[in-house]
């Protein structure tokens, strides 16, 4: 295998996978492993031929945070918040498969992605404030998964935590066995390439721009005008033909490709 510390494979269908590799590390990141992943995520996003992007690690661990001791040495272009703040944005679906250590900066990753699958095995910390100080710009990332009165918890402790956990404060959506987790991703891709790849980037949008704002006619009127144009789009006639003619949508690609 490689010896680069972020590896990405594309397959036939537009399923992109980042893999974290190094393994000797915990696969802990470098400023080389997020100016590569930064770059990635841009590329990726940008690419009509990918599909959904998938954020895993390579051997026991997902990512073990930063690398503190080259931290002091290595000055990357692409800081951690504004990784994180890409996965955030980018206009395709994101799946996290995480195993073993996720921690610190890690966490706010995945915090980012739109879909968590945690093996059992898998633990979680924040434990910068046992480092003396607080991830203030990792802060915003974490709110968005994790609910607060929870966060307070973990943020304050710096305590590990582990994937029972992470499911019931909302950091992770699926729980698996470690032998399983491969299909448990697959099934995961799976649903995601049904969808229409317009319509997943909407959503994206319209999740972001409405997460906590109030709700008035006005706002009501203003997207029920969108989604009355957007029903007429080409995307979605071949969907609502798909389903009256029971069978796969134009865009979802299949098996074996």
């Amino acid at each position: 295998m490689s010896d680069a510390p972020l590896l990405r494979t594309v397959d036939g269908r537009g399923v992109a996978v980042l893999t974290f590799n190094r393994p000797e590390k915990g696969n802990s990141y470098s400023a080389a492993m997020l100016d590569t992943l930064h770059d990635e995520i841009t590329r990726l996003g940008a690419d009509p031929a990918v599909r959904t992007i998938v954020l895993r690690g390579n051997g026991k661990h997902f990512n073990a945070g930063a690398d503190v001791g080259a931290a002091a040495k290595e000055k990357p272009r692409a800081s951690i918040p504004m990784v994180c703040l890409g996965l955030d944005t980018i206009p395709k679906p994101t799946i996290a498969l995480v195993q073993g250590a996720c921690i610190g900066g890690a966490v706010a990753m995945i915090s980012c992605c739109d879909v968590v699958v945690a093996t059992d095995n898998a633990f979680f910390s924040l434990p910068e404030v046992r480092l003396g100080f607080a991830p203030g710009p990792l802060i915003p990332f974490f709110l968005r998964a994790i609910d607060p009165r929870s966060l307070r918890r973990y943020l304050l402790s710096g305590e590990r935590f582990a994937a029972e956990d992470a499911l019931r404060i909302g950091l992770v959506h699926q729980l698996c066995a470690a032998e399983s987790a491969d299909a448990a991703l697959a099934a995961i891709i799976d649903e995601m390439l049904h969808a229409g790849p317009n319509a997943l980037a909407h959503a994206k949008q319209l999740l972001r721009r409405l997460t906590q704002v109030p709700i008035s006619k006005e706002l009501l009127a203003e997207l029920q005008g969108e989604f009355d144009q957007r029903l007429e789009s080409a995307e979605a006639t071949e969907g609502r033909a798909a389903f009256r003619e029971k069978r796969k949508p134009s865009w979802f690609p299949p098996q074996g490709q």
